[in-house]
This record gives C-alpha cells, sequence and structure tokens, in this order.
C-alpha cells in the first residue's frame, strides 16, 4: 500500500511541475523517480498490468523526452 501511495504522490509532483512550467530536466527526474516507485510497486503487488506500465514507462524514458 505505501508503493501506490507513492506512486500517487509522484504523479501529484509531475503534475504540479508540468502547471508551473517546469524545466524539461526537473520533469524527467520526476519521471525518473516514478520510474523506481512503479517499480518498488510492482515487486510488492505484482501482476501483469503493473509490469506492462513498467515496461511502457521505461521505454518512454529510453525515447529521452528532454530532447523533444
Amino acid at each position: 500500500m505505501e508503493e501506490a501511495r507513492r506512486v500517487i504522490e509522484r504523479l501529484e509532483r509531475i503534475e504540479a511541475l508540468d502547471r508551473s512550467a517546469a524545466s524539461p530536466a526537473q520533469l524527467l527526474e520526476e519521471v525518473r523517480g516514478l520510474l523506481r516507485d512503479a517499480e518498488a510497486w510492482v515487486r510488492v503487488e505484482g501482476g501483469d498490468s503493473a509490469d506492462d506500465a513498467v515496461v511502457r514507462l521505461r521505454a518512454a524514458l529510453a525515447r529521452d523526452p528532454v530532447a523533444v
């Protein structure tokens, strides 16, 4: 449950940064943190949909969103 709460809190921070016109580097750091939090959640909760979400997030980060 704590892992899920961390994911939700991280998403809220990302939304707040986005609204405040944060730099791409700040957003990217939070998204990387989101990936770490999501991985921890998957380790505790398991399940195919959680695994798929982590894979999609890793793929998005691999595309280097700062360069966009």
